[in-house]
């Protein structure tokens, strides 16, 4: 049997997942940076992104908005602001806040402060994000 890396990810509301996998999948400000069992120690930072979380042949998907991420000889810690599973996901609502956000964006040019459409363009993102995640179960 190979060895395993454990992975545990933690978000404001509690333990998100807390198991061993094969090999994990995080979005970092640098790109896309793949863990495996043994993985050199690493501290990063994370972005908006997919979690992919592959074990035994079965790739698992779930949000994740960002954060940070320890590797140590324990194994993979993810604390992030929210993570969620495809099947969590409220589609309806998430296309909602994807026209809101859009809306905003198309308003700030007129006149808006930067920090408005900052903060428009992170919930674009993260309603994306969640819609395209959500995609992934049908």
């Amino acid at each position: 049997m190979a060895n395993k890396l454990h992975l545990r990810v933690v978000t404001p509301t509690g333990q998100f997942y807390d198991g061993s996998c094969d090999m994990v999948i995080m979005k970092t400000i640098d790109g896309d940076t793949g863990v495996l069992y043994g993985h050199q120690p690493l501290t990063t930072i994370l972005d908006l992104g997919c979690l992919r979380i592959l074990d035994e042949g079965s790739e698992k998907k779930s949000t994740l908005m960002g954060g940070f991420a320890k590797v140590n000889s324990e194994g993979l810690t993810i604390i992030s602001d929210a993570a969620e599973w495809p099947g969590d996901i409220d589609i309806e609502r998430a296309e909602k806040s994807r026209q809101r956000a859009t809306e905003r964006l198309e308003g700030t040019s007129k006149g808006t402060s930067e920090v408005d459409h900052s903060r428009a363009e992170a919930a674009l993102k993260r309603a994306v994000l969640r819609i395209d995640i959500a995609g992934v179960e049908k």
